[in-house]
This record gives structure tokens, C-alpha cells and sequence, in this order.
């Protein structure tokens, strides 16, 4: 079994992955693991720390070639507002649950809940049933290697 001991982020590599690994959001922090390949072989991932992997980021094998991260598609929720404001309001609804949410310029994603659908489409949004990849927004205490930078006192 081979062995990944580092990583580069998207667009540092242009030589040709050797293979993928696809991961939904919430497997794609990872320190030590074995992952399975698209073509079914296994690598041992064994870094120093956790890292967040995004799309395309590459995995460096111990034979010099790369593996690339993909996103895999995720069964979401497509929230769309009637304007810019709205898309707002319903971020703030969202973020007042705690959910995790990619927020684009016209639009919202989230996994799907079919409580928050209600709670949504009650509050005026269009929702529609999507599957693709999902990249939610980090949360502050997730921005600098999780740790805690807020004063307290």
C-alpha cells in the first residue's frame, strides 16, 4: 500500500492525477486514513496535521504522483430567493440553526432537511431538490486550524 505524506492545493500540480478520490464535505478534513481510489486501490493518508480538502486539491504519493481530491456530488436543497435581500434573510435563518451552507450570489445550498424546507419555503424561497458537489462556508473557529481566537472575559 502506498503512502501519502503531503499535499498541494488546487492549481499547484499540472501534471495529470494518476487517480481520485471523490468525497462528500464532511470526510474531506482529514489527518490519517486509508482512502480508496477510484480504480479500488487503497493509500494510506498519514499527514503531520488535519487539513480541510477542497476540489482538486492533490495528494502526493510516495512514488511522486498525485492523486486529486474531488467533491462528490451531495443530495441538496437549491434555495433561491425573490432578491438580493431575501437571499440575506434566509442566510441569517440558516446560520441562526447552525447549518452548514454554501452561499452564492443567487442562491443557497444546504443538505437537505425537510423541516428547514418548510421553515424556508414558509419564509418565501424556492426550493428545489439538486445533487452536485457541496462546499459550505468554514466557520470562524475553523479559519485558522480550528483554534479558538476569540478574547474571552
Amino acid at each position: 500500500m502506498q503512502y501519502i505524506r503531503s499535499h498541494h492545493k488546487a492549481g499547484v500540480i499540472t501534471d495529470p492525477p494518476v487517480d481520485t478520490i471523490a468525497l462528500p464535505h464532511d470526510l474531506r478534513h482529514l489527518r490519517r486514513k486509508v482512502l480508496h481510489l477510484s480504480n479500488g486501490e487503497m493509500v494510506m493518508l498519514d499527514l503531520k496535521e488535519a487539513v480541510l480538502f477542497a476540489d482538486g486539491d492533490r495528494l502526493i504519493l510516495d512514488d511522486g504522483s498525485n492523486v486529486a481530491i474531488a467533491a462528490a456530488p451531495e443530495k441538496l436543497f437549491e434555495i433561491k430567493p425573490r432578491d438580493p435581500l431575501h437571499l440575506i434573510e434566509l442566510a441569517w435563518h440558516l446560520g441562526n440553526r447552525h447549518l452548514s451552507a454554501q452561499i452564492e450570489e443567487g442562491r443557497i445550498l444546504i443538505l437537505r432537511d425537510h423541516v428547514i424546507r418548510q421553515m424556508l419555503e414558509g419564509l418565501g424561497a424556492t426550493v428545489a431538490e439538486v445533487e452536485e458537489p457541496f462546499h459550505p462556508v468554514r466557520g470562524a473557529y475553523h479559519a485558522h486550524g480550528g483554534h479558538d481566537h476569540h478574547a474571552h472575559g
